[in-house]
């Protein structure tokens, strides 16, 4: 199968693109800045050489976007809509050129887009788009706003011989140095992992594994097409979330952190709030009806395995940790 993944080179499509390539999967990513002979240059936004690439391959995993892991200032924020507007408006014209265009298109998204909610959890039909949430800070509705434009980006591309699926994802949870987990870990490991202005938001997550099992899981399948949410069954709050972290970790206590605290060290990290505060209880009914096993459903088995690998990868190549979190690349 010929995979190609523009925007490959973020945590997400380092994810895809060891898990693929080790299947036996002829995978080609598109980036911005080519280091390896499977990569090749594109620019996130005009059609060029680039294309060929798309034309006779299988599949599309288009995760390009510039990384949340910023502050919300709003240059960030416009660079996180035009992005991803523009890498996947540029993906459906050269599906759309493209003499052999691929079977299926899967198209980054995020579970961001459901509103902030602690009660009802969301899914794909009956989950409500958030936006209009009262008493949360006006930026979380442009966040919602970039998620919505990103879809219908794909979905008002002519691509009719192309099936098109949009991920909503949770945060996926990796092994790799700067991704997300490895940074809460870290504040875990300091003791400084406990409850966030209360701990009562939700998190929503998925582990790696199942993440690309998910991914095989639907391409595999030509009658899923459309939003589905790429999260693992058991979101839970994030005072449970993190102790069950640091249960895996073996630290017994972790520091409460107010809201201020939360600004202190968003800032300190150069990321926001947004991604600690909102409330994000997402599950997959889609995955599920259609029969996807979950291999991690739950986060304290999730975890102890992350960490087990963990120790296993620094045991063979110990090196410094880069605590910047890896997001999409655009």
């Amino acid at each position: 199968m010929k995979v190609v993944l523009p925007g490959g080179t973020g945590q997400v499509g380092a994810i895809l693109d060891r898990a693929l390539t080790a299947a036996g999967h002829e995978v080609t990513v598109l980036t911005r800045r080519p280091t390896r002979a499977h990569h090749i240059a594109w620019d996130g936004a005009t059609l060029g050489p680039w294309a060929e690439a798309v034309d006779g391959c299988d599949v599309v995993v288009n995760l390009a976007g510039r990384s949340v892991s910023c502050r919300y200032t709003d240059e960030n924020l416009r660079a996180m809509m035009d992005s991803r507007v523009d890498s996947a408006r540029v993906v459906g014209e050269a599906i759309a050129a493209a003499t052999r265009p691929p079977r299926v298109w899967l198209q980054m998204s995020t579970a961001t887009v459901y509103a902030h909610s602690f009660d009802a959890a969301h899914d794909e039909a009956t989950g409500v788009i958030g936006g209009s949430e009262p008493g949360v800070p006006d930026y979380w509705a442009y966040s919602v706003e970039i998620a919505r434009n990103w879809e219908r980006a794909q979905a008002e591309a002519p691509t009719p011989a192309t099936r098109k699926v949009a991920l909503r994802s949770a945060m996926v949870m990796s092994p790799d140095r700067g991704g997300v987990f490895d940074v809460l870990s870290w504040l875990a490991r300091l003791g400084l992992g406990g409850p966030v202005a209360g701990g009562t938001q939700y998190v929503s997550w998925i582990h790696d594994e199942d993440f690309v099992r998910a991914v095989e899981f639907l391409i595999a399948r030509d009658d899923l097409e459309g939003p589905v949410n790429l999260a693992a069954p058991g979101p839970l709050p994030q005072r449970a979330f993190m102790r069950a972290l640091r249960g895996a970790w073996g630290v017994p206590v972790g520091l409460p952190a107010t809201r201020m605290m939360a600004e202190l060290g968003a800032f300190a990290l150069r990321s926001d709030t947004e991604l600690l505060l909102k409330s994000r209880r997402v599950v997959p009914g889609r995955l599920d009806a259609a029969g996807f096993v979950f291999a991690h459903p739950e986060w304290e088995g999730a975890a102890a395995s992350l960490v087990r690998r963990i120790r296993e990868i620094r045991r063979k190549s110990p090196g410094p940790t880069n605590r910047t979190v890896v997001g999409m690349e655009g």
